[in-house]
């Protein structure tokens, strides 16, 4: 799986790549079958707390898989919407095997 990761309106963090690559790779294995992930990191400057947000689109057979968090901490952000994209992953997955 490719996973390309962006970061709008704050710096490159080395550690945010590896803990949500790490992530993403565990769901790879689960389901083999998603192509690649976009990772985009945003941070709103107005908000002091909730202000971090992940967003993750998946690329897979069928229509697209997005989850977005907006949350205190990015590392919240990631586990928040990794959890939404297994949610959907597995919804895929029911359809895919029962067709």
């Amino acid at each position: 799986m490719t996973i390309n990761i962006q970061y709008i309106h704050m710096a490159t963090s080395e550690a945010m790549n590896a803990h949500v690559t790490e992530k993403l790779n565990k769901l790879a294995l689960k389901y083999d079958w998603i192509i690649s992930a976009e990772v985009v990191f945003d941070t709103i400057q107005k908000e002091k707390e909730d202000g971090k947000i992940c967003k993750i689109e998946l690329s897979a057979p069928g229509p697209r898989i997005f989850a977005s968090s907006q949350e205190r901490t990015y590392e919240i952000a990631v586990k928040n919407t990794i959890a939404d994209l297994e949610t959907q992953l597995k919804k895929r997955k029911h359809i895919l095997v029962n067709s």
